[in-house]
C-alpha cells in the first residue's frame, strides 16, 4: 500500500516546468540566429541590385519602419506576456483569432520540410569541397556534356561570350550530378542517394539541436548563431580584396531612383520584410515566451532588427565583390552572373570560388556559413512546432520521454513526406513548395488579421500597458499608430498587390507546370489561410448564446491577462482579494 502511494506520488510529480533562457544572451542568440538566414545572403543582395541597388532601401526601410519593427517588438512582447506557445497564446488574448496560430504553424511546417533540404544541398557541396580538385570546377567528369565551359582556364572566355549554348561546370554539376533533373514534375524519377544520406544527417543534427528544448537549443546558438559572421567576415575580407570587386560593390549599391515607381520593387521589399524578420508565424511568440516577465524585449527587438538589416547589407558586399570578381575574370556584365536563391548558392558562388587561388578553402567557408546559417533557422522553426503543440496538453506532453518522442514522430513525418523533393523531379516539387506553400502572401494575410486582432480588439492601449509592465521603458507612441493603422494597412494593401500581380511559377523561365501541378499549389496556400476564417466561424457555431454574445465572448481576453502585473497590485490594495470584480470593460 505504501509502494502505492509513492508511486502515485512519484507519477504526478514527472510533470515538468515549462523552462525559461538560461540567460538574456541565450534568447538574443537564438532570435539572431532565426531571423538571420539563408535570404539575407542570398534574395536581399539579389533584390537590391535588380530592384534600383541603393535606391530599393528607401522601400526596405518603409517596410520595416511600418510592419516589420511594429510586428516583432508585438510578436515577442506577447510571447514573453502571456507565456504561451503561438497557438495558446491566442487563447488569453483573443480566442476568435486562434486561428492565425494554427495557420502559422502550418507554414513553419512547410517550411521545415523544404529549408533543410537547402541544408542538405549545402552538405553535399561541403563534402564534394574536401576534393582535391572542386568537382564544378572542370568538364572533364563523367557528368558533363560537349557544352560545357570550364572558366578555370582563361582561354575559354572567348568561347563562352561567342556561344549562347553554352553551359558553365558549376551550371552542369548542380543540374546533371546533384540534382540529375528530369524533363518537368511528371517525371520523378529515382531518390538522390547523396542527397539522401545528407538529408538524414541533417535531422538527426536538428534532432539533437532541440530535443531538450531551450535547455539544449540555448546552448547550441552559442556556435550556430554566432560562426556565421566569423564566416561572413572571412568571405568579406577576401570578397573585397578581388579585382574587379569595387565593380561589383557599385553595381548591388548605384542607386536607380527610377525603379521606385514600380510596384513590383515595393512588392519585393516587403516580401523580403515579411520573410526576414520571421512575422507572421509565431516564432517570435515562442522564443520570447520563454523569456523571464521582466525582461527588457523592448530594447531586445530594436537592437535585433538592427542586426538583421545590417547582416543583409553587409552579406550583400560579401556577395557582389565576388561576383564582380567573376565578371571581371569572364569579360562579362555583372548581370550576366547575378542570381538568387539556390542559383546563387550552388551555381554562381561555386563558379566564382573555383577561380580563385585555394578554390577548396573559400568553398569550405562559404558551404559551413550557409549551413550555420540555415540549421538554426531550421532547428527554431522545429522548437516553434514543437512549443506550440506542448502548449496545448501540457499536462500530458510535459513529462519525461514524451517530448523526445513527439520530436522524433514529427522528424520522421517530414522526413517522409520530403522523399519526393529529393528526386530526380523533385526540384520541381521544391519549388512548387518554395512558391506556394510558403508563400510570402501568406504570411501577409496572418500579420493583417494578427494585427487587427491585437490592435483593434485586444486594444492598443493595453499592449502599450503592459510593454510598460514589462520592460519599464514607455515604447515610442508611434507603435500605437503602427498596430491600429499602418500595420494593417500597409499589410493589406502588399496582400491584395501580390494576388493582383501573381505571376505562375514557372521553372528556369522556361518550364511550365501542368494544370494540377498549380491546383496542388493553391490547396496548399489556402491550407495555412483558411484556418483563420475556418477557427473563427468554428468557435462561433460551436459556442452558446447568441451570435452577437458568442462573438463579444470570442473577443474578450482571458480575465488572468486583463491586468498587468503593477495594475492588478494595485487593485488588490483598493479592492481586496478580488482585483477582477470592480474592472469590467
Amino acid at each position: 500500500m505504501l509502494n502505492k502511494k509513492y508511486a502515485a506520488k512519484g507519477k504526478e510529480a514527472k510533470v515538468e516546468e515549462r523552462g525559461h533562457w538560461g540567460n538574456k544572451l541565450e534568447f538574443l542568440l537564438a532570435v539572431a540566429g532565426n531571423v538571420v538566414g539563408l535570404g539575407n545572403v542570398w534574395r536581399f543582395p539579389y533584390l537590391c541590385y535588380k530592384n534600383g541597388g541603393g535606391a530599393f532601401l528607401v522601400p526596405y526601410l518603409v517596410f520595416v519602419v511600418t510592419c516589420g519593427v511594429p510586428l516583432f517588438l508585438l510578436e515577442t512582447s506577447i510571447g514573453q506576456y502571456t507565456q504561451e506557445g503561438a497557438i495558446t497564446c491566442w487563447r488569453k488574448l483573443c480566442p476568435l483569432a486562434e486561428g492565425i496560430g494554427y495557420g502559422g504553424q502550418v507554414i513553419l511546417l512547410y517550411t521545415c520540410m523544404t529549408y533543410i533540404i537547402l541544408l542538405s544541398w549545402a552538405l553535399l557541396y561541403l563534402v564534394f569541397s574536401f576534393s582535391p580538385q572542386l568537382p564544378w570546377a572542370t568538364c572533364n567528369n563523367y557528368w558533363n556534356t560537349d557544352d560545357c565551359v570550364d572558366f578555370t582556364t582563361r582561354n575559354n572566355t572567348f568561347e563562352w561570350t561567342n556561344q549562347t549554348d553554352t553551359t558553365s561546370a558549376a551550371t552542369e554539376f548542380w543540374e546533371r550530378r546533384v540534382l540529375a533533373i528530369s524533363g518537368g514534375i511528371e517525371q520523378i524519377g529515382s531518390i538522390r542517394w547523396e542527397v539522401l544520406l545528407c538529408l538524414i544527417v541533417m535531422w538527426i543534427i536538428c534532432y539533437f539541436c532541440i530535443w531538450k528544448g531551450v535547455r539544449s537549443t540555448g546552448k547550441v546558438v552559442y556556435f550556430t548563431a554566432t560562426f556565421p559572421y566569423v564566416m561572413l567576415l572571412i568571405l568579406l575580407i577576401r570578397g573585397l580584396s578581388l579585382p574587379g570587386a569595387l565593380q561589383g560593390v557599385l553595381f548591388y549599391l548605384l542607386p536607380d531612383p527610377s525603379q521606385l515607381t514600380n510596384p513590383h520593387v515595393w512588392m519585393e521589399a516587403g516580401a523580403q520584410i515579411f520573410f526576414s524578420y520571421s512575422v507572421g508565424v509565431g516564432s517570435l511568440t515562442v522564443l520570447g515566451s520563454y523569456n523571464t516577465y521582466n525582461n527588457n524585449c523592448y530594447k531586445d527587438c530594436l537592437w535585433l532588427c538592427l542586426l538583421n538589416s545590417s547582416t543583409s547589407v553587409v552579406a550583400g558586399f560579401a556577395v557582389f565583390s565576388v561576383l564582380g570578381f567573376m565578371a571581371h575574370e569572364q569579360g562579362i556584365p555583372i548581370e550576366e552572373v547575378a542570381e538568387s536563391g539556390p542559383g546563387l548558392a550552388f551555381i554562381a558562388y561555386p563558379q566564382a570560388v573555383a577561380m580563385m587561388p585555394l578554390p577548396q578553402l573559400w568553398s569550405i567557408c562559404f558551404f559551413i556559413m550557409l549551413i550555420l546559417l540555415g540549421l538554426d533557422t531550421q532547428f527554431v522553426a522545429m522548437e516553434v512546432v514543437m512549443t506550440s503543440i506542448i502548449d496545448m496538453f501540457p499536462t500530458k506532453m510535459r513529462r519525461a520521454g514524451r517530448r523526445e518522442l513527439l520530436l522524433l514522430l514529427f522528424c520522421l513525418t517530414c522526413f517522409l513526406s520530403q522523399l519526393v523533393m529529393i528526386t530526380e523531379g523533385g526540384m520541381y516539387v521544391f519549388q512548387m513548395f518554395d512558391y506556394y506553400a510558403c508563400n510570402g502572401a501568406c504570411i501577409l494575410f496572418l500579420c493583417v488579421f494578427e494585427a487587427l486582432a491585437l490592435g483593434w480588439l485586444f486594444g492598443t492601449e493595453r499592449l502599450y500597458d503592459i510593454i510598460k509592465d514589462m520592460t519599464g521603458v514607455t515604447a515610442n507612441p508611434f507603435f500605437k499608430v503602427c498596430w491600429r493603422y499602418l500595420t494593417p494597412l500597409v499589410s493589406l494593401g502588399s496582400f491584395i498587390s501580390s494576388l493582383v500581380w501573381y505571376q505562375p511559377l514557372t521553372f528556369n523561365r522556361w518550364y511550365v507546370y501542368p494544370t494540377w501541378a498549380y491546383v496542388v499549389g493553391w490547396v496548399l496556400a489556402l491550407s495555412s489561410i483558411l484556418t483563420v476564417p475556418g477557427w473563427a466561424l468554428y468557435k462561433l457555431a460551436t459556442g452558446n448564446g447568441s451570435l452577437s454574445q458568442r462573438f463579444h465572448h470570442l473577443c474578450q481576453s482571458d480575465p488572468g491577462c486583463s491586468l498587468t502585473l503593477k495594475r492588478e497590485t494595485e487593485l488588490q490594495k483598493i479592492c481586496g482579494d478580488d482585483p477582477h470584480q470592480s474592472t469590467i470593460s
